[in-house]
């Protein structure tokens, strides 16, 4: 029997509510259950950290579709609310597809209300060859202003200065300064979206997961799910990639006018390097059909964003930052990447299963 969807007890408050709901709904839908446990990271309890996986579906089937979420740390509470759904909605998936659940990639984020790891790196940036990383060169202009000095005093006020001047830049410009932010960067390890020097822990356990767990399917759906980017409570299908010339054509058949490309500006995020699609696809063999997307799930307007995640990564360089200053941080951060609306997060609900539903019947077809 199909549930109705539910909005009381399926967003977590906590990393290990999370869990434990992610844990019951997969055991509770019989699925085989997987866990990678953390080895050293820890969460704000001193209490261990794991990354889920849960199977429904046989390993032997033509065709799989892996769902990821906490990709970005806090984010995940809304990823792992889409996939307890879809656990406890009683829809086995299409006859000959396996369904994979990936719970909270990044555990040290989610379970400190942090859109990076417990390094600094943004695991959506990290997937990349660091003997050779990418070059954003744009990014050391920014990055003062990006990371200053104080956040409620004059550095604080001068830093928004020059991100507003660069804004205006003709040679800038919104999507100039938008881009140079959020591309990735490899040299910086203070600042914002750092892609690390080396894969960390996370990254290893999805390279882990695609090549061992995706072995044998002929077709593969990958949908990472992400917060913070577009208009409020709407789920943008960005297209990430796939296999083959008609790679672009198939993710179109399946999720419609809807779907969004970065490289064309029809999107809400700008082009970005290193991300986890990347590492699906190369764990895949040349013989396996890849479709790759993430579904984004827009909240407040694209300036308080940057100044959540600008003030978060300001909080987590202090010693002993007041805490007032450090109440209003985070409660700034989750309201940019964890709304308690109860419209939005009925929308990102309704929208998760139609979204996902869509790969599912994209996969079987």
């Amino acid at each position: 029997m199909t549930r109705s969807i539910s909005r009381n007890d399926t967003f977590a408050d906590t990393y290990r509510q999370s869990r434990e709901r992610f844990l019951a709904a997969a055991g509770e839908a019989g699925a085989t259950l997987s866990s990678f446990r953390h080895p050293y990271a820890t969460g704000p309890d001193g209490g261990a950290l794991y990354v889920d996986l849960a199977r429904l579906g046989s390993p032997d089937a033509r065709q799989a579709l892996l769902c990821v979420s906490g990709t970005h740390g806090i984010e995940g509470y809304t990823g792992s609310a889409c996939q307890v759904q879809l656990l406890r909605s009683g829809d086995a998936p299409p006859t000959d597809t396996s369904l994979l659940l990936l719970h909270t990639l990044n555990p040290f984020g989610v379970a400190h209300r942090r859109r990076v790891n417990e390094d600094n790196i943004d695991l959506n940036r990290n997937f990349v060859d660091h003997r050779t990383p990418p070059r954003n060169l744009r990014y050391p202009t920014l990055h003062g202003a990006l990371v200053p000095e104080d956040w409620d005093g004059p550095a604080r006020a001068g830093a928004d200065l020059e991100i507003q001047r660069l804004a205006m830049d003709p040679e800038w410009g919104v999507r100039g300064v938008q881009a140079a932010i959020t591309y990735g960067q490899w040299t910086h390890p203070t600042g914002l979206f750092y892609g690390g020097e080396a894969p960390a822990w996370s990254h290893q356990i999805l390279r882990a997961v695609a090549t061992g767990e995706l072995r044998g399917h002929a077709r593969v759906a990958y949908v990472d799910l992400h917060t913070g980017l577009g208009e409020w409570g709407r789920g943008e299908p960005i297209f990430r990639g796939g296999s083959g010339a008609d790679a672009r054509r198939r993710a179109l058949d399946w999720y419609g006018d809807a779907l969004t490309f970065s490289e064309d500006g029809s999107s809400s995020s700008t082009p970005l390097d290193g991300n986890t699609a990347r590492a699906v696809a190369e764990s895949l063999t040349p013989e396996q059909e890849l479709t790759a997307i993430t579904l984004e799930f827009g909240t407040l307007d694209g300036l308080r964003v940057l100044d959540a995640l600008r003030a978060d990564n300001w909080l987590y360089q202090q010693t002993a930052p007041s805490p007032e200053l450090r109440s209003t941080i985070k409660e700034s951060i989750s309201a940019a990447f964890y709304p308690i609306d109860e419209q939005w997060r009925h929308a990102v609900l309704k929208r998760a299963r139609e979204v996902l539903g869509q790969a599912m019947a994209g996969l079987a077809g």
